[in-house]
């Protein structure tokens, strides 16, 4: 569900919260609670715009964290909490990071001022203006026939595969990175892209941006250091997969679906 982005809470609407400690983030009953902590002292209150009918807020836990409820990293706490609430954490820690990581300018030193829009910063010296970072990075999954080319990355989790993926360099597009990060990390060419959907991410601050692709030529060659392993799996032979809030899983279910089709 999309963002509305106001700029005051509406009194009417219910609130959500995103309270962190640290590098943990509260949840009640593996949600995003309805208030903040009973009888614990916030600090960096901020409202984020309404998602999902509620007022969305964050603020930071100050003091010793309450018994209720359970304090969990940011990874596992996504993977806990139901799926349209994963896009809320998401912008909650994104934004969070760009205030602890914005507060004097990088030009001259001075520290920021708070922009009108109230998520922008300026320099009230050299004029300076910074906004919440988002870096594109691109995904996408090969396929040839009914089989998908699949990878892993040394720090994935034993025998998980997934889709290839790659940050967009400056100057580049898109579809040149497609290209490019696909022949470096296995050694293949594609041909006909086709964009399939996009994801916020918080690690730290990247929109990943998902494509299928055809194979086109080459051998697979996994990229040392990047590609512990690559291979071609068929679609009812599959490995192991990540998780289902990751675009990567989205993007081979939909790829899957779409491909059975095509052999119905």
């Amino acid at each position: 569900m999309p963002f509305e982005l106001p700029q005051q809470p509406a009194p009417e609407l219910p609130a959500r919260w995103c309270v962190f400690n640290g590098s943990l983030l509260w949840l009640l009953d593996q949600q995003l609670p309805a208030r903040p902590p009973v009888d614990s002292p916030l600090t960096g209150q901020r409202f984020l715009g309404v998602h999902e009918g509620c007022n969305l807020f964050m603020a930071e836990l100050v003091g010793p964290p309450p018994a209720e409820g359970e304090w969990l990293p940011l990874r596992p706490a996504l993977l806990a909490m139901p799926l349209p609430q994963v896009q809320a954490a998401a912008r909650a820690a994104q934004l969070r990071q760009f205030f602890r990581s914005h507060r004097f300018c990088g030009h001259c030193a001075t520290p920021l001022a708070i922009s009108s829009d109230q998520l922008g910063r300026h320099c009230p010296s050299c004029g300076q203006v910074y906004y919440p970072r988002i870096s594109p990075a691109m995904m996408v999954l090969v396929h040839r026939g009914r089989e998908l080319l699949l990878a892993r990355s040394p720090h994935f989790a034993p025998g998980v595969y997934s889709a290839l993926a790659g940050f967009v360099e400056p100057g580049e597009t898109l579809e040149e990175c497609v290209h490019r990060e696909t022949l470096e990390e296995v050694g293949v060419r594609v041909k006909n892209l086709k964009y399939a959907f996009s994801q916020s991410w918080p690690f730290p601050h990247s929109l990943m941006l998902a494509f299928t692709a055809e194979y086109e030529s080459g051998d697979i060659l996994p990229q040392e250091g990047e590609i512990e392993d690559a291979s071609w799996f068929d679609i009812d032979a599959l490995p192991s997969l990540p998780t289902p809030i990751s675009i990567a899983r989205r993007l081979v279910d939909h790829t899957c679906g779409w491909l059975r089709s095509q052999n119905a």
